[in-house]
Formats: structure tokens, sequence, C-alpha cells
């Protein structure tokens, strides 16, 4: 398909108007629309939704970014071959997001290496996709984080980030016993985010265990209680994921 050359101040406006990018595909276009005489309406029509599914695809790519979510772990690329078991029709319904819609939680339970990670990004990649703001961060990263944050008075400003995030996820959540200040950092973003926002959390115990890594039993109580009665369960049981995820020569290379 042959293309024609792009007016030099066509270019200058499109430019000026900050649509420079739509230079890349322009060329075909033009060759396209008039190959099929295209309405002009309609060869507009074309372009803009050219322009605007590439701006989308930008923000997206910059919120997952921004949450820190891991670019391999995308939901199209699990591989289902794995022998890791787990409710197929409860993960169903949360890839469809009602849960942050009814600012419901996630709580993906099982051992070391079955993919909880993986589906709690993964979950994370699809509401960034769907225009959400995303926050991903191993638990204890995220405390150490307000305990820094203290110290050159920032802590409210980085616990509002934690509060108003649309989706929070607390990845390898009540792995190890937490300090009286990490312990009411946890409560007071569990109590803040019950029925105003989601939280997705990963963890190698059960709810029934977290209590024990809290400082303080009694607060700890009531923010487990409030998460739970507002959280999806999601069990995972099964032979390690990560092999799977293991770096290996290509076919050619290993067959010399």
């Amino acid at each position: 398909m042959s293309t024609h050359p792009i007016d030099p101040d066509l270019k200058k406006a499109l430019k000026r108007l900050k649509l420079g990018r739509m230079l890349d595909t322009l060329p075909e276009r033009l060759t396209l629309a008039r190959q099929q005489k295209m309405p002009h309406a309609d060869f507009l029509l074309l372009i803009l939704s050219d322009e605007t599914c590439r701006r989308e695809s930008q923000a997206q790519q910059l919120r997952s970014r921004r949450a820190r979510l891991d670019p391999e772990m995308q939901i199209e690329a699990w591989d289902d071959s794995t022998r890791v078991t787990f409710d197929q029709a409860l993960l169903n319904e949360l890839i469809s997001l009602r849960f942050i819609a009814a600012n419901n939680h996630v709580t993906i339970v099982g051992p070391v290496g079955v993919g909880k990670t993986f589906l709690a990004h993964a979950l994370g990649h699809v509401a960034c996709r769907r225009g959400y703001s995303v926050i991903a961060n191993r638990t204890d990263r995220i405390l150490k984080s307000l305990r820094h944050a203290r110290l050159d008075n920032t802590y409210e400003a980085e616990l509002r980030k934690l509060l108003t995030v649309d989706l929070l996820i607390l990845d390898d959540f009540a792995q190890d016993t937490m300090e009286v200040t990490e312990s009411r950092d946890t409560y007071e973003i569990l109590i803040e985010r019950h029925r105003s926002g989601s939280v997705i959390v990963t963890s190698n115990r059960g709810p029934d265990e977290w209590l024990g890594t809290f400082a303080d039993p009694v607060r700890a109580q009531s923010a487990i209680d409030r998460f739970t009665s507002n959280s999806y369960d999601l069990v995972m049981e099964g032979e390690s994921y990560r092999s799977r995820l293991k770096p290996s020569l290509p076919k050619t290379a290993t067959a010399n």
C-alpha cells in the first residue's frame, strides 16, 4: 500500500494542537481513505479513534508504572496448565471489577509460590486499563515508607495516598509480627478503607492467623472483622507457580 507525503503546514498544525503522534499512522490512513472513498466525517472519526486509543493505552501504561505493578503479571499471561487450583468462577467475578465499584475487598490466601502475587497484580493491571488508580507493594515496604514519612513530616500525605487510591494491593500481608506503630498504621488503613475503597491482600496465612501479628489485639480484632466481613476469599492450592516464570534458553539453543 503506497502512502502520500504529509503537507508541512498540516504537520505544524497537528504539533501545535499536541496531536503530533497522529503523524505516525496518518499516511496509511490517508491512503486507506482515498482507496475506499471514505466520507470526510468517517475519516475524521477514524483518525480521532486512533488517537483516543493511543492516549488511553499510554495512560494505562503510566498508571501501571506508577502503581508499581509487575509488567509481566498480566491476566492473559497466566499459565492455565499449572497445577494450581482455585475458584475460577470467583476469579472471573473479580476480573469484572465489580468489587471495586462496590468498595469490597479481596483476600488471596495460599502457600508460598502458588501465584498469589501474580493474580493480585493481574487484577491491578485490569483496574489500570479501566481507569482506576492503583498502588501495589509488599506490606512491609508500605509500613516502612510510613515510618520514614514520620521523620520528614510527610506522613499525612503518604497516608492520604494509601487511603484515597481506588485499589490498594497489600502483598505478603501478616508475614511478620508488627511493632506498635506498624500495627496502628495497618489498623488505620483497614479501618479507613472499610466501605470506602478496595483492598487486595495476599497472604500465606488465613485471616484467623492475622491477629497474632498485630501489637494491639483489640484494634486488630476490629480491623480484621471489618475487613473480612467485606472481603471475597480466593484460596489457592497446588504446586509452585514460580517455576513457570523461570527464564529458559530457546529451544534451538538447548538442542545444540
